[in-house]
Protein backbone atom coordinates (compact mmCIF):
# COMPACT_ATOMS: atom_id res chain seq x y z
CA UNK A 1 0.00 0.00 0.00
CA UNK A 2 1.45 3.10 -0.74
CA UNK A 3 1.15 5.63 2.01
CA UNK A 4 3.29 8.74 0.62
CA UNK A 5 2.83 11.79 2.15
CA UNK A 6 1.33 13.66 -0.78
CA UNK A 7 -1.17 15.48 0.31
CA UNK A 8 -1.09 17.83 3.57
CA UNK A 9 -4.25 17.34 5.46
CA UNK A 10 -5.16 20.53 7.65
CA UNK A 11 -8.68 19.33 8.22
CA UNK A 12 -10.56 20.25 11.96
CA UNK A 13 -11.95 16.92 11.98
CA UNK A 14 -12.15 13.97 11.29
CA UNK A 15 -8.60 14.15 10.76
CA UNK A 16 -5.16 13.11 9.51
CA UNK A 17 -4.62 9.73 11.05
CA UNK A 18 -0.85 8.50 11.45
CA UNK A 19 0.03 6.16 8.23
CA UNK A 20 1.58 3.67 10.29
CA UNK A 21 -1.86 3.28 12.07
CA UNK A 22 -4.07 3.53 8.61
CA UNK A 23 -1.86 0.82 7.78
CA UNK A 24 -2.12 -1.69 10.16
CA UNK A 25 -6.27 -1.20 11.06
CA UNK A 26 -7.02 -1.46 6.90
CA UNK A 27 -4.99 -4.70 6.90
CA UNK A 28 -7.41 -5.71 10.40
CA UNK A 29 -10.56 -4.71 8.37
CA UNK A 30 -10.03 -8.20 5.67
CA UNK A 31 -8.52 -10.01 8.51
CA UNK A 32 -7.67 -9.45 12.08
CA UNK A 33 -4.92 -11.11 14.07
CA UNK A 34 -6.13 -15.46 13.65
CA UNK A 35 -9.42 -14.95 14.16
CA UNK A 36 -10.15 -15.54 10.54
CA UNK A 37 -12.58 -12.40 9.91
CA UNK A 38 -12.31 -8.64 9.82
CA UNK A 39 -12.12 -6.80 12.67
CA UNK A 40 -15.19 -5.25 11.78
CA UNK A 41 -16.72 -8.54 11.88
CA UNK A 42 -15.59 -9.86 15.48
CA UNK A 43 -18.38 -10.20 17.85
CA UNK A 44 -17.79 -7.34 20.75
CA UNK A 45 -18.21 -10.43 23.37
CA UNK A 46 -15.35 -12.23 21.77
CA UNK A 47 -11.80 -12.45 23.91
CA UNK A 48 -10.19 -10.76 19.93
CA UNK A 49 -12.49 -7.35 21.01
CA UNK A 50 -11.84 -7.92 24.97
CA UNK A 51 -8.19 -7.55 23.77
CA UNK A 52 -8.71 -4.66 21.43
CA UNK A 53 -10.81 -2.74 24.52
CA UNK A 54 -7.89 -3.89 27.15
CA UNK A 55 -5.19 -2.24 24.91
CA UNK A 56 -7.16 0.86 24.31
CA UNK A 57 -8.30 1.42 28.17
CA UNK A 58 -4.78 0.27 29.30
CA UNK A 59 -2.53 2.77 26.80
CA UNK A 60 -4.97 5.45 27.48
CA UNK A 61 -4.45 5.18 31.61
CA UNK A 62 -0.59 4.73 30.65
CA UNK A 63 -0.02 7.72 28.50
CA UNK A 64 -2.22 10.25 30.77
CA UNK A 65 -1.11 8.67 34.34
CA UNK A 66 -4.39 8.31 34.95
CA UNK A 67 -4.70 7.90 38.65
CA UNK A 68 -6.46 4.53 40.39
CA UNK A 69 -9.25 6.26 41.48
CA UNK A 70 -10.53 7.29 37.51
CA UNK A 71 -12.33 5.04 35.26
CA UNK A 72 -11.84 5.14 31.57
CA UNK A 73 -15.32 4.23 29.28
CA UNK A 74 -16.34 4.59 25.64
CA UNK A 75 -19.40 6.18 24.26
CA UNK A 76 -21.33 7.65 21.23
CA UNK A 77 -22.44 10.49 20.40
CA UNK A 78 -19.90 11.94 20.01
CA UNK A 79 -18.88 15.31 21.66
CA UNK A 80 -22.49 16.91 21.49
CA UNK A 81 -23.76 13.08 23.47
CA UNK A 82 -21.12 14.38 25.98
CA UNK A 83 -23.05 17.72 26.35
CA UNK A 84 -26.46 16.20 27.22
CA UNK A 85 -24.47 13.15 29.59
CA UNK A 86 -22.69 15.71 31.65
CA UNK A 87 -25.68 17.90 32.85
CA UNK A 88 -27.65 14.54 33.21
CA UNK A 89 -25.07 12.77 35.26
CA UNK A 90 -24.15 15.39 37.41
CA UNK A 91 -26.25 18.61 38.07
CA UNK A 92 -28.82 16.98 39.73
CA UNK A 93 -26.20 17.30 42.97
CA UNK A 94 -27.38 21.36 43.24
CA UNK A 95 -29.33 21.95 39.80
CA UNK A 96 -27.10 23.91 38.73
CA UNK A 97 -23.09 24.61 37.20
CA UNK A 98 -21.19 27.07 35.88
CA UNK A 99 -19.81 27.15 32.17
CA UNK A 100 -17.10 29.19 30.53
CA UNK A 101 -18.11 30.04 27.49
CA UNK A 102 -14.61 30.58 25.38
CA UNK A 103 -16.19 29.76 21.72
CA UNK A 104 -19.11 27.81 19.81
CA UNK A 105 -18.70 24.11 21.53
CA UNK A 106 -18.67 25.73 24.92
CA UNK A 107 -21.33 27.63 24.00
CA UNK A 108 -23.50 24.75 22.50
CA UNK A 109 -22.82 22.59 25.75
CA UNK A 110 -23.81 25.70 27.90
CA UNK A 111 -27.25 25.64 25.77
CA UNK A 112 -27.74 21.72 25.77
CA UNK A 113 -27.38 21.97 29.67
CA UNK A 114 -30.14 24.58 30.36
CA UNK A 115 -32.61 22.12 29.53
CA UNK A 116 -31.60 20.22 33.03
CA UNK A 117 -30.60 22.70 34.68
CA UNK A 118 -29.24 26.37 35.57
CA UNK A 119 -26.09 27.72 33.30
CA UNK A 120 -24.70 30.24 35.13
CA UNK A 121 -22.16 32.05 33.22
CA UNK A 122 -18.49 32.61 34.43
CA UNK A 123 -17.49 34.89 32.33
CA UNK A 124 -18.42 39.02 31.88
CA UNK A 125 -21.49 39.84 29.63
CA UNK A 126 -20.25 41.11 26.16
CA UNK A 127 -16.94 38.51 26.11
CA UNK A 128 -16.06 37.74 22.83
CA UNK A 129 -14.41 34.93 21.44
CA UNK A 130 -10.83 35.99 20.97
CA UNK A 131 -9.43 34.74 23.76
CA UNK A 132 -9.93 33.57 27.91
CA UNK A 133 -10.98 36.47 29.91
CA UNK A 134 -8.58 37.40 32.93
CA UNK A 135 -9.58 34.87 36.13
CA UNK A 136 -10.15 38.21 37.88
CA UNK A 137 -13.41 38.80 35.82
CA UNK A 138 -14.92 35.23 36.57
CA UNK A 139 -17.90 34.86 38.72
CA UNK A 140 -17.89 31.14 40.30
CA UNK A 141 -20.03 29.80 42.33
CA UNK A 142 -19.41 27.73 45.28
CA UNK A 143 -22.68 26.09 45.37
CA UNK A 144 -22.37 24.94 41.71
CA UNK A 145 -22.43 21.23 40.59
CA UNK A 146 -19.41 21.08 38.33
CA UNK A 147 -17.49 24.10 36.23
CA UNK A 148 -17.39 23.29 32.89
CA UNK A 149 -15.16 24.90 30.22
CA UNK A 150 -13.53 23.70 26.55
CA UNK A 151 -9.60 23.39 26.62
CA UNK A 152 -9.72 24.25 23.55
CA UNK A 153 -12.27 25.93 20.72
CA UNK A 154 -11.28 24.33 17.44
CA UNK A 155 -13.78 27.10 14.99
CA UNK A 156 -12.11 30.18 17.44
CA UNK A 157 -8.35 28.67 17.57
CA UNK A 158 -8.62 29.33 21.29
CA UNK A 159 -7.03 27.14 23.63
CA UNK A 160 -6.57 27.61 27.79
CA UNK A 161 -2.88 28.35 28.98
CA UNK A 162 -4.00 26.95 32.35
CA UNK A 163 -6.16 25.00 33.74
CA UNK A 164 -8.72 27.00 35.70
CA UNK A 165 -9.45 26.27 39.46
CA UNK A 166 -13.31 25.86 40.69
CA UNK A 167 -13.81 26.60 44.23
CA UNK A 168 -13.22 23.99 46.64
CA UNK A 169 -15.41 20.74 46.27
CA UNK A 170 -17.01 21.94 42.83
CA UNK A 171 -15.90 19.59 40.00
CA UNK A 172 -13.89 20.23 36.86
CA UNK A 173 -15.36 19.01 33.77
CA UNK A 174 -12.91 19.96 30.59
CA UNK A 175 -13.90 18.86 26.97
CA UNK A 176 -10.57 18.06 25.73
CA UNK A 177 -11.52 16.82 22.00
CA UNK A 178 -9.34 18.74 20.02
CA UNK A 179 -6.09 18.69 22.51
CA UNK A 180 -6.21 15.36 24.23
CA UNK A 181 -2.90 13.48 24.17
CA UNK A 182 -1.20 17.24 22.94
CA UNK A 183 0.47 17.89 26.25
CA UNK A 184 0.86 16.70 29.93
CA UNK A 185 -1.99 16.68 32.04
CA UNK A 186 -3.01 16.52 35.51
CA UNK A 187 -6.10 14.45 35.58
CA UNK A 188 -6.24 14.50 39.23
CA UNK A 189 -7.56 17.89 39.20
CA UNK A 190 -10.30 17.69 37.03
CA UNK A 191 -14.06 15.52 38.00
CA UNK A 192 -14.26 14.49 34.01
CA UNK A 193 -12.76 14.54 30.97
CA UNK A 194 -14.28 14.01 27.69
CA UNK A 195 -12.92 13.63 23.86
CA UNK A 196 -14.15 12.75 20.64
CA UNK A 197 -11.11 10.97 18.93
CA UNK A 198 -11.34 12.28 15.67
CA UNK A 199 -9.08 15.15 15.94
CA UNK A 200 -6.30 13.43 17.95
CA UNK A 201 -6.76 10.04 18.94
CA UNK A 202 -8.70 8.17 16.17
CA UNK A 203 -11.11 8.40 14.10
CA UNK A 204 -15.19 9.71 14.52
CA UNK A 205 -17.39 6.92 16.02
CA UNK A 206 -15.96 6.90 19.74
CA UNK A 207 -15.71 9.72 22.70
CA UNK A 208 -13.41 8.85 25.61
CA UNK A 209 -14.62 9.37 29.19
CA UNK A 210 -12.50 9.63 31.83
CA UNK A 211 -14.33 10.42 35.69
CA UNK A 212 -13.83 10.35 39.36
CA UNK A 213 -15.00 7.38 41.04
CA UNK A 214 -17.04 8.91 43.45
CA UNK A 215 -19.04 10.53 40.73
CA UNK A 216 -20.36 8.09 39.31
CA UNK A 217 -22.34 7.66 42.62
CA UNK A 218 -23.75 11.28 41.73
CA UNK A 219 -27.59 12.07 41.77
CA UNK A 220 -28.28 11.50 38.32
CA UNK A 221 -31.59 12.74 36.47
CA UNK A 222 -34.48 10.42 36.42
CA UNK A 223 -34.65 11.12 32.86
CA UNK A 224 -30.72 10.01 31.56
CA UNK A 225 -31.35 7.23 29.03
CA UNK A 226 -28.88 4.45 29.95
CA UNK A 227 -26.94 4.52 27.05
CA UNK A 228 -25.59 7.84 28.89
CA UNK A 229 -24.97 6.55 32.15
CA UNK A 230 -22.15 7.39 33.42
CA UNK A 231 -22.21 4.49 35.93
CA UNK A 232 -24.03 1.84 33.53
CA UNK A 233 -21.36 2.39 30.67
CA UNK A 234 -18.17 2.24 33.40
CA UNK A 235 -19.64 -0.63 35.30
CA UNK A 236 -19.98 -2.87 32.11
CA UNK A 237 -16.34 -1.50 30.76
CA UNK A 238 -17.84 0.31 28.18
CA UNK A 239 -19.62 -3.21 26.33
CA UNK A 240 -23.22 -2.58 28.17
CA UNK A 241 -24.54 -2.94 24.25
CA UNK A 242 -22.51 -3.21 21.01
CA UNK A 243 -19.89 -0.67 20.74
CA UNK A 244 -18.25 1.01 18.00
CA UNK A 245 -15.39 -1.72 17.73
CA UNK A 246 -13.78 -0.31 14.61
CA UNK A 247 -13.40 2.65 16.33
CA UNK A 248 -12.32 1.84 19.32
CA UNK A 249 -9.48 -0.29 17.64
CA UNK A 250 -8.62 2.99 15.58
CA UNK A 251 -7.93 4.68 19.22
CA UNK A 252 -6.23 1.88 20.23
CA UNK A 253 -3.96 1.85 17.85
CA UNK A 254 -3.38 5.56 17.54
CA UNK A 255 -2.57 5.87 21.20
CA UNK A 256 -0.29 3.20 20.78
CA UNK A 257 1.29 5.04 17.61
CA UNK A 258 1.80 7.87 20.31
CA UNK A 259 3.39 5.99 22.49
CA UNK A 260 5.79 4.51 20.02
CA UNK A 261 6.40 7.99 19.08
CA UNK A 262 7.92 9.03 22.86
CA UNK A 263 4.51 10.00 24.60
CA UNK A 264 2.59 13.02 25.63
CA UNK A 265 5.74 15.26 26.43
CA UNK A 266 7.10 14.02 22.56
CA UNK A 267 3.89 15.23 21.17
CA UNK A 268 3.74 18.65 23.19
CA UNK A 269 6.88 19.73 21.94
CA UNK A 270 6.05 18.81 18.00
CA UNK A 271 2.67 20.63 18.55
CA UNK A 272 4.74 23.98 19.69
CA UNK A 273 7.54 23.98 16.88
CA UNK A 274 4.58 23.26 14.62
CA UNK A 275 2.42 25.96 15.51
CA UNK A 276 5.06 28.69 16.72
CA UNK A 277 6.19 28.77 12.97
CA UNK A 278 2.42 28.85 11.70
CA UNK A 279 2.07 31.99 14.08
CA UNK A 280 5.71 33.51 13.14
CA UNK A 281 4.68 33.41 9.78
CA UNK A 282 1.63 34.97 10.40
CA UNK A 283 3.16 37.33 12.70
CA UNK A 284 6.18 38.24 9.91
CA UNK A 285 3.76 39.01 7.08
CA UNK A 286 3.25 43.07 8.34
CA UNK A 287 -0.41 42.34 8.63
CA UNK A 288 -1.41 40.40 5.10
CA UNK A 289 -2.55 37.26 7.24
CA UNK A 290 -3.96 37.86 10.51
CA UNK A 291 -4.79 35.68 13.94
CA UNK A 292 -6.64 38.04 16.08
CA UNK A 293 -6.48 35.95 19.34
CA UNK A 294 -4.65 36.84 22.16
CA UNK A 295 -1.17 35.63 22.41
CA UNK A 296 -1.37 33.84 25.39
CA UNK A 297 -4.56 31.76 23.80
CA UNK A 298 -3.72 30.89 20.61
CA UNK A 299 -4.35 27.13 19.57
CA UNK A 300 -1.70 25.11 19.21
CA UNK A 301 -3.81 23.06 17.51
CA UNK A 302 -5.96 24.51 15.05
CA UNK A 303 -4.16 28.21 13.44
CA UNK A 304 -6.73 30.35 11.90
CA UNK A 305 -6.17 33.57 10.16
CA UNK A 306 -7.75 35.86 7.58
CA UNK A 307 -6.39 37.99 4.72
CA UNK A 308 -6.28 41.40 6.70
CA UNK A 309 -8.85 42.12 9.03
CA UNK A 310 -11.99 44.36 9.58
CA UNK A 311 -12.62 46.56 6.93
CA UNK A 312 -9.36 45.99 5.04
CA UNK A 313 -10.17 42.08 5.44
CA UNK A 314 -10.06 40.63 1.96
CA UNK A 315 -12.54 37.15 1.33
CA UNK A 316 -11.77 37.32 -2.44
CA UNK A 317 -7.97 36.63 -1.42
CA UNK A 318 -8.95 34.27 0.74
CA UNK A 319 -11.39 31.96 -1.48
CA UNK A 320 -8.59 32.37 -3.78
CA UNK A 321 -5.56 31.23 -0.83
CA UNK A 322 -7.46 28.19 0.12
CA UNK A 323 -8.19 26.97 -3.69
CA UNK A 324 -4.26 27.53 -5.21
CA UNK A 325 -3.46 25.92 -1.76
CA UNK A 326 -5.34 22.87 -2.79
CA UNK A 327 -3.78 22.67 -6.19
CA UNK A 328 -0.30 22.35 -4.06
CA UNK A 329 -2.23 19.54 -2.42
CA UNK A 330 -2.30 21.57 0.96
CA UNK A 331 -6.15 20.26 1.96
CA UNK A 332 -8.66 21.10 4.32
CA UNK A 333 -7.50 25.02 4.78
CA UNK A 334 -10.89 26.28 4.60
CA UNK A 335 -11.85 27.88 7.87
CA UNK A 336 -14.92 26.79 9.92
CA UNK A 337 -18.43 28.01 7.57
CA UNK A 338 -19.31 30.41 10.97
CA UNK A 339 -16.11 32.67 10.72
CA UNK A 340 -14.89 31.99 7.24
CA UNK A 341 -11.10 32.72 6.41
CA UNK A 342 -8.70 29.82 7.23
CA UNK A 343 -7.89 27.38 9.28
CA UNK A 344 -4.83 24.65 9.96
CA UNK A 345 -5.61 22.34 12.05
CA UNK A 346 -2.41 20.89 12.79
CA UNK A 347 -2.94 17.68 15.49
CA UNK A 348 -0.97 15.11 16.14
CA UNK A 349 -0.19 13.40 13.48
CA UNK A 350 0.34 16.22 11.41
CA UNK A 351 4.11 16.15 10.79
CA UNK A 352 6.35 19.13 10.57
CA UNK A 353 7.07 18.68 6.90
CA UNK A 354 3.88 19.19 6.07
CA UNK A 355 3.80 22.80 8.07
CA UNK A 356 6.23 23.77 6.46
CA UNK A 357 5.09 23.41 3.05
CA UNK A 358 2.53 25.55 4.34
CA UNK A 359 4.20 28.48 5.33
CA UNK A 360 6.28 28.11 2.14
CA UNK A 361 2.98 28.49 0.34
CA UNK A 362 1.96 31.05 2.53
CA UNK A 363 5.00 33.53 1.69
CA UNK A 364 4.71 32.62 -1.77
CA UNK A 365 1.17 33.54 -1.76
CA UNK A 366 1.64 36.67 -0.01
CA UNK A 367 4.44 37.46 -2.21
CA UNK A 368 2.28 37.10 -5.27
CA UNK A 369 -0.54 39.22 -3.99
CA UNK A 370 0.20 41.76 -1.26
CA UNK A 371 0.56 44.25 -3.98
CA UNK A 372 -3.43 43.94 -4.68
CA UNK A 373 -3.61 44.65 -0.75
CA UNK A 374 -4.42 48.69 0.07
CA UNK A 375 -1.28 50.54 2.24
CA UNK A 376 -3.04 49.93 5.57
CA UNK A 377 -4.03 46.56 5.30
CA UNK A 378 0.17 46.11 4.72
CA UNK A 379 0.51 47.68 8.11
CA UNK A 380 1.25 45.46 11.16
CA UNK A 381 -1.72 44.97 12.91
CA UNK A 382 -1.19 44.97 16.97
CA UNK A 383 -3.99 42.49 17.82
CA UNK A 384 -3.74 42.31 21.46
CA UNK A 385 -3.76 45.74 22.23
Amino acid sequence: MNMDNVVSYFSGGPAKIPNEVLEQVSRDVLQYGNTGVGVLEISHRSPAFLAILDNAITTIKELLDVPPNYRVAFFTGGGNGQFSAVPLNLMNRTGKADYIVTGTWSKSAAIEAAKYGTVQHVLPEGSTFMGVPDVSTWKLDPDAAYLYYCDNETIQGVEFATRPVPPEGVPLVCDMSSNICSRPVDISKFGLIFAGAQKNIGCAGVTLVIIREDLLDAPRSPHCPVILDYAVITNKNSNYNTPPVYAIHVLGETVSWVKRQGGIEEMKNRSDAKSKLLYSTIDSSQGFYVNEVKTENRSRMNVVFTVGAGEDRNKDLEAKFVEEAGKENLKALKGHRDVGGMRASIFNAVGIEHVRKLVVFMDKFRNENSENESSETRKLVDINK
